[in-house]
């Protein structure tokens, strides 16, 4: 039976390589790339074997397997994967709970994950390789540690299964494992900081001496502790992790039971009231347009992953700028033209967005400046609340009221400079995006150079129109406060020019485009 699912495993990647060109070159891409890694890193365990400091290495060891068994948990419950060995799959073939859990245990092990951390693991096993005892516990702790993430990466996809059935469920874990991963960088950047040389080890140390007596970390001390003569702490993580193995199989096998006799969560029916904000917003095209706008950035994730990230980047931004030692009297004035920027940056392909519906656009006959407007409006509301509240926030913590005028100039123009912008390039230069029901970060295969160099455009268009803003808030800082005033004069004249110039020139150029953007939709 074991033979059976490993079959029907490599069948089901064999097919994998049978799709689209563009697909097959991005599997192999990504193939290529792990095994890389896996090869990158298994020459340096390799290499670890003549380093004579085996307490150092046993400590990063511990840290790094850690750090590698929550990969294997975390990873499919935040981001969901689809399952192509559900053991619901297999409800009706009337199979034994435990053969079952073994066939599908013993089928993930085909698979690239498994195969670069058996590289990985192989090579921890040379690098330990230092006595005939120490090469044993490595073997061992090699192979319970393989199991181990094996298991445990089931049990998470099994229960993301059971869990993230529903396409919100996905999206809204989705968005939390990204905000994770966000927030994480400033530790990252804390930890590459910290002086490594002098009190880096002692750091480690800490870390593994904790880590090392729980499941997620014995399993990599083991042949540590006996390289360092610590045989009896071996024998004990050893212990403690064949348990731990134990434990997750016998949950694996529970999970499984569980599962064949659970049936997939369905998405509840919501029943609405009204037309929802196009009951709201005024009649006729624009009110119409900026209506579906709100209901795109309140309901379509597409939208709120983008909102989401908005007020996490002033953070990634700032912590590594501190670390630096740039005194905070800058660094206030970082949140709120950043968050400016990203806002009037996001629709920048707008249009893209609406995919093949663009055609009730092109077929009524709606005019490109009321298209223009209408998917401006939520952007706008949103913006000034940022500008307005931000900006009193940002003079108050800083203590300085004269920093008020630039602040609102500088963050007024790159708001309405990206929106401007951004107005046209959408227009005439859509490229792929997300399609509608799709998850966030599924991306579309798409020409990388037009992509970026439309994402580029934007932004440096964006910058260069809140340049003089810019210029003379410095003035106003290191010579003298009068030139506040200037730069809110010239940010929110010359956004308010770039604005409307944007909005005429994008509803011209959406004018003349109709047929060409649903074409262009179509083909995306």
């Amino acid at each position: 039976m074991v033979a059976q699912f490993l079959r029907l495993k490599l069948r089901l990647l064999g097919n994998i390589f049978r799709r689209s060109p563009w697909q097959v070159v991005g599997i192999v891409i990504g193939l290529i790339y792990g095994l890389g890694l896996s090869a990158l890193l298994f020459a340096t365990l390799v290499g670890l074997r003549f380093v004579g400091d085996v307490e150092a290495i046993r400590d990063g060891f511990v840290v790094a397997g850690a750090v590698t068994v929550l990969g294997f948990i975390i990873l499919p419950l935040i981001f969901g994967v689809d399952d192509t060995m559900d053991p619901r799959r297999f409800a009706m073939f009337g199979l034994p709970d435990r053969s079952l859990a073994l066939g599908l245990a013993v089928a993930a092990v085909i698979g690239v994950p498994a195969l670069v951390l058996a590289i990985v693991l192989l090579g921890t096993v040379v690098t330990w390789s230092r006595g005939v005892g120490e090469t044993l516990l490595a073997i061992i702790a090699a192979a319970l540690a393989f199991v181990m993430c094996v298991l445990l990466a089931r049990v998470s996809t099994g229960v993301a299964s059971l869990l993230l059935a529903t396409r919100r469920a996905r999206e809204l874990s989705g968005v939390l494992g990204l905000l994770l991963i966000v927030m994480a960088s400033p530790l990252i950047v804390v930890l590459v900081s910290v002086d490594w040389e002098t009190s880096g080890a002692q750091v480690m140390e800490s870390l593994a001496g904790v880590l090392g007596w729980t499941p997620l970390g014995a399993v990599f001390a083991v042949p540590g502790d006996a390289a360092a003569g610590a045989w009896g702490a071996a024998i004990v993580k050893l212990l403690i992790s064949a348990a731990t193995v134990v434990i997750i199989w016998f949950g694996w096998q529970a999970l499984v039971a569980k599962m064949l006799v659970t049936p997939g969560r369905e998405a509840s029916a919501k029943s609405y009231r009204g037309l929802g904000w196009f009951d709201r917003l005024p009649q006729g095209p624009v009110g119409a347009i900026a209506a579906r706008s709100f209901t795109y950035w309140f309901r379509d994730a597409r939208y709120w992953v983008s909102l989401v990230i908005v007020p996490i980047a002033p953070v990634i931004v700032m912590v590594p700028l501190s670390l630096a030692g740039i005194p905070n009297l800058y660094l206030g004035l970082i949140p709120v033209p950043l968050m400016c920027l990203l806002l009037g940056w996001t629709l920048h392909n707008d249009t893209a967005y609406d995919s093949t519906a663009i055609w009730l656009h092109v077929v009524s006959g709606v005019r490109g400046v009321a298209d223009r407007v209408g998917r401006l409006v939520p952007v706008l509301i949103a913006g000034v609340l940022v500008i307005g509240l931000g900006s009193a926030v940002t003079v108050f913590a800083l203590n300085d009221w004269r920093l008020l005028p630039s602040i609102l100039g500088v963050s007024t123009a790159l708001l309405l400079a990206g929106l401007g912008v951004g107005s046209i390039t959408s227009a005439r230069f859509p490229y792929p995006a997300v399609k509608p029901g799709d998850s966030p970060f599924q991306q579309p295969q798409s020409t990388g150079t037009i992509t970026a160099l439309v994402q580029s455009i934007t932004m440096l268009g964006t910058l260069v129109v809140a340049l003089p803003a810019m210029a003379f808030g410095a003035l106003g800082i290191f010579v003298d406060p009068a030139w506040h005033a200037a730069s809110f004069a010239s940010g929110v004249g010359l956004g308010i020019i770039v604005l409307v110039a944007g909005v005429w020139g994008g509803g011209r150029v959406f004018d003349r485009r109709g047929p060409e953007m649903l074409a262009a939709a179509i083909r995306a």
